[in-house]
């Protein structure tokens, strides 16, 4: 089984691109803290590299932005290439099937993009912000 879970922030805005066939993709990078290392108990930091494409790409693209906090679900994936140099190096990307955006610590009140907390990004393409309309909780059937 290959699954991984992240939460972190975001190092850098994301790189949206597409596909020589028309298929969006984003690239960006988190950190994700680790609770303690060994020699002093100090949160440590880890960096990963994340690829997402299609619909959860067109909204990475256009919500996040460097230092935003997300949750991200998918797999690991190793790929070859070759260097400057002509040296042959590996990376390891997480590839998302889901990204959640996070409100950050001065978020909580509700930002710009409050509308993205609600529910996470998912493969499948997901409805615009401008097609979404205030429900009230009584009229909920639940």
């Amino acid at each position: 089984m290959n699954k991984v879970f992240l939460i972190g922030n975001l190092t850098r805005d994301p790189e949206v691109s597409t596909t020589a066939s028309g298929i969006p993709m984003c690239r960006f990078a988190i950190a994700v803290n680790r609770r303690f290392s060994r020699d002093d108990n100090n949160n440590n930091t880890d960096f990963f590299n994340v690829v997402t494409w299609r619909g959860v790409a067109e909204s990475c693209g256009k919500v996040l932005s460097k230092g935003r906090k997300v949750a991200v679900s998918g797999s690991i994936q190793l790929r070859n290439y070759e260097a400057q140099d002509g040296s042959r190096r590996q990376a390891v990307d997480v590839v998302a099937d889901e990204v959640e955006f996070l409100p950050s610590g001065g978020d909580r009140s509700g930002g710009e993009n409050n509308n993205y907390h609600e529910a996470p990004a998912r493969r499948e393409a997901p409805r615009p912000v401008q097609d979404l309309t205030p429900v009230d909780d009584d009229d909920l059937p639940f």
